[in-house]
C-alpha cells in the first residue's frame, strides 16, 4: 500500500502557529509519527505540504499516475474554500480521508463548511497529530476489505 499524506497551508508552521490550538509538535514530528504509523501497517507514506492550492491539486493528480492507494488530506484553510481540491479528489477516485488537527466543529462558523468532505470516505478532526494515524488505519482497513465505503 502507498499513501499520499497531503498537507495544506500553514501546516509547515506547526509548533509555532497557535500552539494553544495546534499543539507544540512540529511538521517534522507529524511526518515522523505518520511515517511510523504507516510502516506499522505495511504502507509506504509519501509526504507533500504546500501553501499553494495549485500545487496541492497537482499532487492529487500525480497520485493517480503514481499509483497511490489512499490519500490522507489536511487541506487546512482550503477545506473551506477549495472547489479545485474537491474536483481533483473526484477526478482521481482514490479513497481519501480528511484530517484536521483541531476540532473544527467547535471553532468559527466559517470552519463548519468543508468542500472536500464530499469526496472523502471519512473525516477525522480534533485528534491532534494522532488523527493521521487513525486515517492511515482506516484506509488500510478499507483497502484490505475489512470495512466498506
Amino acid at each position: 500500500m502507498k499513501f499520499l499524506v497531503l498537507n495544506g497551508p500553514n501546516l509547515n508552521m506547526l509548533g509555532i502557529r497557535e500552539p494553544e490550538i495546534y499543539g507544540h509538535e512540529t511538521y517534522d514530528d507529524l511526518v515522523e509519527r505518520t511515517r511510523a504509523a504507516c510502516e506499522a501497517l505495511g504502507a509506504e507514506a509519501v509526504f507533500f505540504q504546500s501553501n499553494s492550492e495549485g500545487e496541492l491539486v497537482t499532487a492529487i493528480q500525480n497520485a493517480y499516475f503514481d499509483q497511490v492507494d489512499g490519500i490522507i488530506l489536511n487541506p487546512a484553510a482550503y477545506t473551506h474554500t477549495s472547489v479545485a481540491l474537491l474536483d481533483a479528489l473526484k477526478a482521481v477516485g482514490i479513497p481519501a480521508v480528511e484530517v484536521h488537527i483541531s476540532d473544527v466543529a467547535s471553532r468559527e462558523d466559517f470552519r463548519q463548511v468543508s468542500y472536500v468532505r464530499a469526496a472523502c470516505v471519512r473525516t477525522i478532526a480534533g485528534q491532534g497529530l494522532d488523527g493521521y494515524r487513525q486515517a492511515a488505519e482506516y484506509l488500510a482497513a478499507l483497502l484490505g476489505g475489512v470495512i466498506g465505503e
